[in-house]
């Protein structure tokens, strides 16, 4: 615990460079911000976004508020959120990973080296799967541990890898990548080729989804958790599931016709790497895939 505290430390926000838009009260964000989302997802009640940026909005009020808050900070990748007096970060540092439904916990400790991207920890009596990798930090090594080890780390696409050769390492993973992308991680040990699904087990199907990256994979668990990496995100403010269109990725019109084959899954939960997740009723979730398609195709 004091390695990662000093960590933390040797990342403390800096308060002399606090973002204009950032409330007057205890936390604030500095302009090391990188905009990955992590602080919005988790304290949505004191965190907004501005333009390429998060900041505090309204400070905490409250226990449960400031517990969030405190849980942003310390999950931050790049240490872009402070407190004006000193933080008691081992408060809240037991609550990693934190439960989202089921078998399923949002890791934190996201790593700046995939830019803040969300990673999941799946607790399944066949073997634990990781899906993308946060930062090898002591903490999450020995709560992994406590809750079964890892079998598989399931590594949706090649920008999202971070620590995942760390965690094989430690715990003798398997770690799963498309060949497509497998120059982010050589050295996988199970390489995925074509673009079929394939099933691991009777509750897991790997369903390729080329297009944000030319090997991008989505992970399926029991026909209820999509696990989306940058292929699909819930957009809270309009409501929306939506796709990231970046000029420098792969091909939009290949990743329409990966989010059109999506159409022919059963799924109730969307777990992104970045954006909004979101748990919707079956036949809503689908009308959701439906309408995204169409407006991706105009």
């Amino acid at each position: 615990m004091m390695e990662l505290l000093h960590s933390i430390e040797r990342r403390m926000a800096d308060i002399r460079k606090k973002v204009p838009e950032s409330v007057a009260g205890e936390f604030f964000v500095d302009h090391t911000c990188i905009d990955c989302d992590t602080c919005r997802q988790l304290a949505p009640a004191v965190f907004a976004e501005a333009s390429m940026y998060s900041y505090v909005h309204t400070q905490p009020r409250g226990a449960d508020e400031t517990r969030a808050a405190l849980r942003a900070l310390l999950a931050c990748p790049v240490g872009s959120i402070g407190t004006i007096h000193r933080a008691d970060a081992k408060q809240v540092m037991d609550d990693f990973p934190i439960r989202i439904e089921g078998p399923v916990y949002y890791c934190g400790f996201s790593s700046s080296d995939s830019y803040g991207a969300t990673s999941y920890f799946i607790q399944h009596p066949g073997g634990n799967w990781l899906i993308d990798s946060p930062r090898s930090v002591t903490h999450l090594m020995r709560r992994f541990e406590q809750m079964g080890g890892i079998r598989y780390i399931f590594l949706t696409h090649r920008d999202d890898v971070a620590d995942a050769a760390t965690f094989a390492r430690r715990f003798g993973a398997t770690r799963i990548i498309h060949r497509r992308d497998l120059s982010a991680q050589p050295d996988a040990e199970l390489v995925i080729d074509g673009t079929d699904p394939i099933e691991v087990g009777s509750d897991f199907k790997i369903i390729p989804t080329p297009g944000h990256s030319p090997g991008h994979c989505v992970l399926l668990l029991a026909n209820r958790y999509l696990f989306t990496g940058d292929h699909v995100w819930w957009r809270a403010d309009g409501r929306i599931l939506d796709a990231w269109r970046l000029g420098w990725r792969d091909s939009w019109e290949q990743q329409t016709a990966s989010m059109q084959r999506l159409l022919d899954e059963t799924f109730e939960w969307v777990l992104p790497g970045h954006g909004g997740r979101i748990c919707l009723p079956c036949n809503e979730m689908r009308r959701a895939v439906a309408s995204l398609v169409e407006r991706m195709r105009a």
